[in-house]
């Protein structure tokens, strides 16, 4: 059984879990496979804004795919939600990202 498959096997049993989501968005990104990780991005941090990891990893993904404006607005909530949790590692993260794009 492949990565893929067993993620997808556990989020059958933890469907909610965004653990198991993220980890399988970025099994599809390996893989080319951008709009199923976009998806599972956005349904994470819409349920959970708090789920400060996979802000980074939809700004990426958004920006290959030229989606500047959006890549920019889930940075920006990124920012707000790293600061918030006293995430010092991921607000710099994001902020540098962000920057790359606006500066």
């Amino acid at each position: 059984m492949n990565r893929i498959e067993k993620l997808q096997e556990l989020l059958q049993k933890m469907p909610d879990d965004n653990f198991l989501r993220h980890a399988l968005a970025l099994e599809y990104i390996k893989l080319g496979n951008d709009d199923d990780a976009k998806v599972l991005f956005e349904n994470i941090l819409n349920a959970s804004p708090d789920y400060v990891g996979s802000y980074y990893h939809l700004g990426k993904l958004l920006e290959r795919q030229s989606e500047t404006t959006a890549a920019i607005e889930w940075y920006e909530k990124g920012m707000a939600a790293a600061k918030k949790a006293n995430d010092q590692h991921a607000y710099n993260e994001l902020q540098a990202a962000y920057e790359d794009i606006v500066y």
